[in-house]
């Protein structure tokens, strides 16, 4: 019978916000993990912060993900068979000076090689699991869309040619369903040996796994929330929606348990405004009471707006998603904490 301590997980962008919960998670379960960087000091990092789990942990530099080659010595390294690929490495920034250079071929172009490597070098491969977004999956032209349901079977429509010069969320939003689309089409075409499924979350949030992150170097989602904090406003609403980092990063590993979600997407998230983030964090964490702007109390309960249908991502995890109240509260106060 083989146990999970005979199988590895490889993980690309292992030193990534949601890639440190799918370690953590897969760790603690009992599975080896091989992890790819771009760098040394990204692989330091990552080995200190799983310090205590050395023999299960391999860390690989893979400087370009657009290179499949360069994931050979990834597959290679690992003690157990690689029977599984979880692909979180991807752009996501809006920072971009050139939507084709910055954010669309990297996105397309290193999905497709996580895949070929797989073909190449990961022959006990069973299961490949990638980190998409909401954004490949929302139409931002329909706005708000009240009473609409979006689902696994719902594409953002933007072509190739219009986000080269789009502005930057449209243009990400393409590169996320353009991306996972070559994917999908990678897999059917090529009639490879294993499996496809996609976690589909908006705005990711909750705490970092290993304490909280230097503030001046936040990742984008954790970035927005903390810009709440001692703001003279409250943002409107954006992609109204938003997933707890643990789910996200526990659909990933279940993805890869369960036989049924080969080749499915799953959308992942609850309903959520930025005014929603203020009322939760005035009333859970005191300190912040003062330096919060109120907005309008209990306004984005009543915006009426699309919806994600999460009923098969609950499936999936076999429980409900964590309340987007418990990750606000958990999230600030963490950063509360950093220095």
């Amino acid at each position: 019978m083989v146990t999970k301590g005979d199988q590895t997980i490889l993980v690309t962008g292992a030193n990534s916000f949601i890639a440190g919960h799918i370690i953590a998670q897969a760790l603690a379960k009992g599975y080896k993990v091989s992890g790819t960087v771009r760098s040394e000091e990204a692989a330091n990092k990552v080995r200190k912060t799983f310090d205590k789990y050395q023999s299960q942990l391999y860390i690989s530099i893979v400087a370009d993900i657009e290179k499949p080659e360069l994931y050979e010595s990834a597959f290679a390294s690992s003690s157990t068979p690689i029977t599984a690929v979880i692909h979180t490495a991807s752009p996501f920034t809006f920072a971009v000076k050139d939507n084709v250079k910055d954010l669309l071929n990297p996105a397309i172009e290193g999905s497709t090689a996580i895949l070929k490597a797989v073909k190449k070098y990961g022959g006990s491969v069973r299961h490949v699991v990638s980190t998409s977004s909401f954004a490949g999956v929302a139409d931002l032209t329909q706005g708000l869309r009240p009473g609409y349901t979006y689902t696994d079977k719902d594409w953002a429509p933007f072509t190739y040619e219009f986000a080269k010069d789009a502005e930057i969320v449209p243009a990400y939003g393409a590169s996320k369903a353009l991306a996972e689309k070559a994917m999908w089409e990678f897999v059917e075409k090529e009639k490879v040996a294993f499996t496809l499924t996609t976690i589909n979350p908006p705005w990711v949030f909750g705490p970092h796994h290993g304490g909280p992150p230097p503030l001046a170097n936040l990742n984008v989602s954790t970035g927005m929330l903390w810009r709440l904090v001692d703001s003279p406003e409250v943002p409107p609403p954006d992609f109204l929606s938003c997933a707890d980092v643990r789910d996200v990063a526990a659909a990933h590993i279940a993805a890869i348990e369960k036989a049924d979600a080969a080749g499915k997407r799953y959308l992942i998230g609850n309903k959520f405004t930025y005014q929603d983030a203020v009322d939760i964090a005035r009333e859970t964490i005191p300190s912040l009471q003062d330096r919060l702007p109120k907005g309008t109390p209990g306004a984005g309960k009543g915006l009426e707006s699309y919806t994600l249908d999460k009923t098969q991502v609950e499936g999936l995890l076999g429980r409900a998603l964590t309340p987007v109240a418990t990750t606000i509260t958990d999230t600030l106060t963490q950063l509360l904490e950093a220095k």
